[in-house]
């Protein structure tokens, strides 16, 4: 642990020196890569500083204990903190996940269901958009579909930090277990015999990734534009500003509509388009490597049913942490907090069993 630790000292002072250079803030993109990557050591730094403090606090203090024995019950408590900063160093420099200090690409998707899951789509919308409020997030809808009754059939959001979050802050950080099929029990508004319902949403959660985290090249799109569908008004329905980006190489495709403009559109469908190529990489990468796939262990497989949310019973439950309250009211009012701290620890401690069984 020492020699981890010197070495990430040793990296943190090269970027606190990088970032007193005013040479570094002409290349944006890359004063905030460095910003990150200062503010993800800082923890690390600072409590590895205390343990070296409190090692020589707690020698100080059993010398002076020879002669007053006030002493001898300060150590006790300073070795009591020691052992405290030593777990704490030890669960700091566990392998992070790379994309912990990204923003995120949030898509819901209504699935099985028809209008109710569409419905339930705009349900989580809400319940992530009240969640980003609570964190002090910026939320911009890039795209949508909305359906007959007021919900969504699908639905794409950026949501953004301010400033340079703490590590596991950000919102990748803290959304991304959100992905997967997201399951609703509740008599629709359609139902007019008062029987229970089951339906499901899909959500999709990716890092956001930045220009110099995936390098596109323009021949290999293929770009076509069409009338946009929907609501009409203001022209929506009149002029050709929908965009379809095909990435030929991966086959991903990716449609823009919402805005009126047909730039604007394509600049929403680049960003979409560099998010999915930029986890699409990521996979690849952690097929490739097993050693890397052991020490970046996911808790969560985001292709299965993830989350049930029982209305008559006002039940919630999450079923890959055993994770269940009775406070769904509260939940789509946005209490996501709870969960996504069992998600955390859950991955977290798998994690350290993989490097540990690593070593």
């Amino acid at each position: 642990m020492f020699e981890a630790v010197q070495t990430l000292k040793a990296e943190y002072a090269e970027l606190e020196r990088q970032m007193s250079d005013p040479d570094l803030h002409s290349d944006q993109a890359n004063a905030r890569r460095v910003g990150k990557r200062y503010a993800a050591l800082a923890p690390v730094v600072r409590a590895y500083d205390e343990w070296l403090q409190t090692a020589d606090d707690i020698e100080a203090a059993k010398e002076l204990a020879a002669e007053d024995p006030a002493f001898a019950d300060e150590a006790v408590k300073l070795t009591a903190r020691h052992d405290e900063l030593t777990e704490k160093l030890r669960m700091l420099l566990v392998p992070r996940d790379p994309s912990d200090d990204k923003d995120a690409i949030l898509e819901i998707k209504a699935g099985e269901g028809g209008d109710e899951s569409a419905l339930f789509a705009g349900d989580l919308l809400k319940m992530y958009l009240k969640f980003a409020e609570s964190q002090n997030w910026k939320t911009e809808v890039l795209d949508s579909a909305e359906s007959d009754l007021g919900g969504y059939k699908s639905i794409t959001v950026a949501v953004k930090a301010k400033g340079t979050p703490e590590p596991g802050e950000a919102p990748y950080a803290k959304l991304k277990f959100e992905g997967g099929v997201h399951r609703v029990q509740r008599v629709p508004v359609t139902e007019s015999q008062g029987r229970i319902h089951t339906s499901a949403a899909g959500v999709l959660v990716l890092p956001e990734a930045e220009d110099v985290d995936v390098e596109i090249d323009q021949n290999d799109l293929r770009i076509d534009v069409f009338r946009s569908s929907g609501p009409g008004g203001q022209s929506v329905n009149t002029t050709d500003s929908a965009v379809r980006i095909t990435h030929l190489p991966t086959g991903i495709v990716v449609s823009m509509q919402n805005e009126k403009s047909q730039l604007q559109n394509r600049e929403q469908a680049m960003r979409v388009l560099r998010s999915r190529l930029l986890a699409a990489a990521q996979e690849a990468a952690d097929q490739e490597a097993s050693d890397a796939r052991r020490l970046q262990i996911r808790t969560v497989d985001r292709s299965e049913r993830i989350r049930t949310y029982n209305f008559p019973e006002n039940r919630f439950s999450d079923h890959r942490v055993g994770y269940k309250a009775h406070n769904l009211d509260q939940v789509l009012g946005g209490d996501l907090a709870p969960v996504i701290q069992a998600l955390t620890d859950a991955d977290m401690s798998a994690r350290l069993e993989a490097v540990e069984s690593h070593q």
